[in-house]
């Protein structure tokens, strides 16, 4: 029990600035006080004392805001930061090293009875305050679930869900980018640049715009080059006086308005 302890300790001063000392998060941090009380909670649980395991969950509850309930799988080394309003299913799993922030659902879709209802979470995942994760699925090794997200399909490892409907982002470069991340410091809340595939697509959109005209420009110059020695003749110009031969597409300032 207590090398749990000293895990979950430590962990929260490797992921929090905020955490000065073992004994203020001893003290001062709910999301431990939540699950120290839910190991009790589950001992009771799997003991078959399903009463005595719902009010050990519900006193954790009224003490910190933060609703386990027994039956949750919960691994090693989780942090649930702030923690006040989530909620975790009886059929939840969450894996080691997952982080949660405030007001985070892992809740059910389904009303039968001793179905996977609730979701299962990998290794590793951030799930951003105020997300909901609804459903029976698997979140994947190292995702992450930016705040506000409501995600109800699976989501692979390593992607991130963002949105309401969650929409995936499946990058190439992603794994680099987090490794990278990880070297300068823990990822607070699930949201880093170029999380939002709306803007992705719009910037993607820009650039084919831009280089679009672009091509258009130089298919103006090389007619004028050609048409030089028509221009002597009168009547003769291939370019029309209305032809908007130069570039005027402002792809950097339309990109920045979708950052």
């Amino acid at each position: 029990m207590f090398s749990r302890l000293r895990e979950d300790i430590a962990c929260i001063l490797e992921r929090d600035p905020a955490a000065r000392s073992r004994w203020e998060v001893l003290t001062c941090y709910p999301g431990l006080h939540a699950l120290v009380i839910h190991r009790w909670a589950k001992f009771w649980w799997r003991h078959d004392f399903r009463w005595a395991a719902r009010f050990v969950s519900q006193f954790g509850r009224w003490l910190t805001g933060i609703e386990i309930h027994p039956g949750a799988t919960v691994g090693r080394r989780v942090f649930i930061d702030h923690g006040m309003g989530v909620v975790v299913g009886e059929t939840a799993e969450i894996g080691d090293g997952c982080t949660i922030y405030q007001g985070v659902t892992l809740g059910g879709t389904s009303l039968t009875k001793g179905a996977k209802r609730h979701p299962t979470l990998g290794k590793d995942v951030i799930v951003g305050a105020n997300a909901q994760v609804l459903g029976g699925f698997t979140v994947g090794d190292g995702a992450r679930i930016g705040s506000g997200a409501v995600v109800v399909k699976a989501v692979p490892a390593g992607a991130t869900a963002v949105g309401n409907p969650a929409r995936v982002i499946l990058a190439e470069l992603e794994a680099a980018r987090e490794a990278a991340a990880a070297r300068m410091g823990f990822s607070a809340y699930g949201v880093t640049q170029g999380d939002d595939p709306v803007a992705q697509a719009m910037k993607g959109l820009i650039d084919h715009t831009a280089g679009h005209e672009h091509q258009i420009a130089l298919l103006w110059a090389a007619i004028e080059k050609l048409s030089s020695r028509a221009r002597e003749l009168p009547g003769d110009d291939c370019v029309p006086q209305d032809a908007q031969t130069g570039e005027h597409f402002d792809a950097e300032r339309l990109n920045r308005l979708v950052k």
